[in-house]
């Protein structure tokens, strides 16, 4: 049934960010992004499954919902551990035997792991057997979506991913991770977009239409149910040779990640 494979059709998008050469985090802003320009992708059966399973006060906006994953770790502990995947340093691979736990060594605990599981809950979506809160499902599947496709969520395990790297990001105090989640989109948006999120979404849209229509389909192709192990795998190589590339503690990254984020971006 059409309806039931819900579990792509909402979040190719990240499949087309994510050759966006990885370079822009996954804030508020860059999980807003994904899931505006996946909603309008949706065929006609699966925009009425994600607009019959959103809360009313959502509006029928997915993207207004997109970062409630982050906003309830606090409320949902045992989330935590599904927003990442730790790797061994330096190695620059991703295995998801290996690399798929939490720091209890409990397997499948990762975003890879998340995927996996949330996608296969929302397939039971128009079986009366249901058993779980297919909400909840569509919301932290949207959002891990995005995760996994920001370089550092697939990092190193001494440094968490880039969180214990405090640089500056121009004149800004930050830590690596940060600078990928939110600094390098921010900047972008001020300085090339007048602060404006539509702005570089209509740009995104455009591109994914244009210049990147050749590229968009491999970037969606996945012949399995779900595919995360493909995303992490580019993850990981995207943080070795951007993210982690040439940068210490203490380090000052100013322009550096810019011209990738600025790509055909006119």
């Amino acid at each position: 049934m059409e309806v039931c494979r819900i579990h792509i059709v909402a979040f190719l998008v990240t499949l087309y960010l994510s050759c966006f050469c990885a370079a822009h985090g996954w804030g508020i802003d860059g999980h807003l992004i994904t899931c505006r320009l996946a909603q309008t992708r949706l065929s006609k059966s699966a925009a009425n499954a994600v607009s019959e399973l959103l809360p009313a006060y959502a509006d029928d906006d997915l993207a207004s919902l997109c970062s409630w994953a982050d906003r309830v770790k606090f409320r949902y502990h045992w989330s935590s551990p599904l927003h990442y995947i730790d790797t061994p340093d330096n190695l620059c691979t991703y295995q998801y035997n290996r690399d798929c736990k939490d720091e209890d060594g409990v397997q499948d605990r990762c975003v890879a792991g998340a995927i996996n599981n949330y996608t296969n809950q929302l397939l039971t979506y128009g079986t009366t057997a249901s058993q779980y809160n297919l909400t909840e499902a569509l919301l932290f599947l949207s959002h891990f979506i995005g995760d996994i496709h920001q370089p550092l969520h697939v990092g190193f395990t001494s440094d968490r991913g880039g969180n214990t790297i405090d640089v500056h990001w121009y004149t800004r105090k930050s830590v690596l991770h940060h600078v990928w989640d939110d600094n390098i989109i921010e900047t972008a948006e001020e300085r090339f977009y007048d602060s404006n999120v539509d702005e570089l979404i209509n740009a995104l849209d455009k591109n994914i239409t244009t210049v990147w229509a050749n590229q968009a389909k491999a970037w969606a192709a996945c012949s399995n149910t779900a595919c995360p192990d493909i995303y992490a795998s580019e993850g990981i190589k995207a943080a070795c040779e951007w993210a982690y590339k040439g940068v210490d503690e203490g380090s000052v990254l100013e322009g550096k990640f810019m011209h990738v984020l600025l790509i055909d971006a006119y």
